[in-house]
């Protein structure tokens, strides 16, 4: 054979050989398989930055043509109802956000003359807002503006049929219980404006949470580190902790879980930790190395949940103090976390955090085929817990 079809020859038989030398099937790929190389190619790159979520950019429309106020807490009522309370303008530490896409789209919201909500320019605080699925402001419960200073938190008791909204009111030292339209106030807990370490005052509080009984654990707060319960008519019934860096003391308790066996868990936020009691106030356990815990969940199959202000970040632990999974990032990018200050999860499966130092509640949906060990299930209810 001449040399040069000799050659044509070694080239034909190694192009057909190549996909067994080299470990890839010889069959014509199919197109499933195509779409799938397509989808692994799509899937390249990236930080995890966001978890098992998506952000849904630029969510949170307030209605006004200037926002300055930070986001302190939300609560999902209904996937189309979620209800905000937010802090005084500049208390947050970044202020107001006059730069960047976030900036521009507070400035420019289309929400303003649709009659969604009224427009406004002033300094005056939104304590308490209303938001639909589309996080346009739908709701101003203004008419308690002159009873509120600073709005810490807001929740809604998950026994409670009537589900009514309470709001925690850091700078005037009371738990203030309303309706879940908003219109009446049925209960106030602690004096308004006065600071105390007794049992009828506060020390500026920063968060509630509640009992299958109606009964509440009050996370007070700022000033007193200290825990307290109250029966469901807002009785004083106990107490537990004060300041210091020892066990079972605390440097601003921020926020308060319990689990289905009864046990609280404390978000000892100035001293980086979780610290676990029983129903008794006795400590049993600390978690240590937890950048300044700011809001504890405890989901639905019993894990803990914890907002890291100070790591920007949302890590799940076991109810031993495992570290489990984690994700989040520093920054304003959509899903960017920038003090995480709480959160909470619809009925849907939606995720919100309130972004407090960036000014708005960032909204995240799960992922598509999204590790469902990722994702923050909603909160799990605790059993009757015994008594102390």
């Amino acid at each position: 054979m001449k040399p040069k079809v000799w050659n044509l020859v070694l080239c034909v038989a190694t192009l057909a050989a190549a996909p067994l030398l080299f470990g890839a099937s010889p069959q014509r790929a199919t197109p499933g398989a195509a779409k799938a190389a397509s989808t692994s190619a799509n899937d390249k790159g990236g930080m995890d930055e966001t978890g098992p979520y998506d952000p849904v950019p630029d969510w949170f429309k307030p209605g006004f043509a200037r926002w300055a106020e930070p986001v302190l807490g939300s609560v999902a009522d209904t996937p189309d109802r979620i209800i905000i309370v937010a802090g005084r303008e500049g208390s947050g530490r970044q202020g107001s956000l006059a730069v960047g896409p976030l900036g521009e789209l507070l400035r420019e919201n289309p929400a303003r003359g649709r009659g969604e909500i009224p427009a406004t320019d002033n300094a005056q605080t939104h304590h308490i807002m209303v938001l639909n699925g589309e996080g346009k402001a739908v709701e101003e419960w203004t008419q308690w503006n002159n009873l509120i200073s600073f709005a810490h938190s807001v929740t809604i008791d998950p026994y409670d049929p009537q589900r009514h909204v309470w709001v925690i009111d850091r700078d005037n030292n009371q738990l203030l219980k309303f309706t879940n339209d908003g219109k009446q106030l049925v209960m106030t807990v602690g004096e308004k404006g006065v600071t105390g370490t007794d049992q009828n005052h506060f020390g500026s509080p920063a968060n509630m949470k509640f009992l299958p009984d109606g009964s509440f654990l009050v996370a007070d707060g700022y000033r007193n580190s200290r825990v307290i319960k109250f029966d469901k008519n807002g009785k004083f019934l106990l107490e537990f902790g004060h300041k210091g860096t020892g066990a079972g003391e605390f440097n601003l308790v921020h926020d308060i879980a319990v689990d289905a066996r009864g046990r609280i868990y404390v978000a000892d936020r100035s001293n980086n930790r979780v610290q676990v009691f029983d129903q008794s106030g006795k400590f049993l356990d600390e978690w240590r190395d937890i950048r300044g815990p700011a809001y504890l969940m405890v989901s639905k199959d019993q894990f803990l949940w914890v907002t890291s202000a100070g790591g920007n970040r949302m890590a799940k632990y076991d109810l031993n103090g495992k570290l489990i999974t984690y994700w989040g990032a520093a920054g304003q990018f959509p899903g960017g976390l920038t003090n995480p200050h709480a959160m909470d999860v619809d009925s849907a499966g939606n995720l919100y955090i309130s972004d407090s130092w960036s000014n708005r509640l960032l909204k995240f949906t799960p992922k598509r085929n999204a590790d469902r060990a990722r994702l923050i299930l909603a909160p799990g209810n605790a059993q009757s817990a015994p008594k102390p």
